[in-house]
């Protein structure tokens, strides 16, 4: 009695995944190039140093020449350096 109900168990089990399997085939799939292009910004990094006179400086980098000079500005507006 175990053992046939355990036997269809594994059919039905079989046949279920067989028709999962079936329609995922059918599902279309389409990729759009504009959303693959897109790249999320890479954020200016920021090397900050104090000196013991209680001068900053530091030294920035970036892919985006205008995010630099931005960060700059905010730079030497926060710390008051002219």
């Amino acid at each position: 009695m175990r053992h046939s109900w355990v036997c269809c168990m594994l059919v039905l089990l079989m046949i279920s995944v067989a028709a999962c399997a079936a329609e995922k085939d059918d599902l279309p799939v389409t990729k759009q190039p504009e959303l693959q292009q897109i790249q999320p910004k890479k954020p200016v990094k920021i090397k900050l140093r104090r000196s013991p006179k209680a001068e900053y400086t530091w030294e920035l980098s970036g892919d985006d020449a205008d995010e630099v000079v931005k960060t700059d500005r905010k730079l030497r507006k926060m710390l008051n350096v002219p």
